[in-house]
């Protein structure tokens, strides 16, 4: 167990908004807004903005739900996962590995608000 205490979500790590044409969507955002372009995967792309990451998905071409999600940073996701479960949090899953890289892991857990919203815990682990 981390020797860190969790006093609550205090950063946005990531933003993901819906979109129905990824690579439409990628044009606009990275030539016509000018955002840094980070990749791109089948369905989704990723973007740059001083630290937080945009996400842009088309919901229909992955198995996602709702029009969009805010991604909380957090150093320790087991701490974090674990203080909220507390607090009464439901989360949808345990926190697991969703990409990896070869600098590394990242890693996620998945609830909703009371409105039925979708957030995300999110940490960067780095490997080795």
């Amino acid at each position: 167990m981390s020797v860190q205490e969790f006093s609550g979500l205090r950063q946005i790590g990531q933003i993901r908004v819906a979109v129905s044409d990824v690579d439409r969507a990628v044009a606009y955002y990275r030539d016509v807004l000018g955002m840094a372009f980070i990749f791109q995967f089948p369905g989704m792309a990723f973007f740059d903005l001083d630290g937080i990451r945009l996400m842009l998905v088309d919901p229909e071409s992955r198995d996602f739900g709702g029009e969009s999600v805010i991604y909380y940073r957090v150093d320790d996701i087991g701490l974090a996962h674990e203080k909220l479960s507390e607090r009464g949090v439901e989360f949808s899953d345990k926190p697991h590995v969703v990409h990896r890289d070869e600098n590394h892991e990242l890693w996620m857990a998945f609830f909703k608000d009371p409105d039925r919203n979708v957030l995300a815990l999110m940490s960067e682990v780095p490997i080795g």
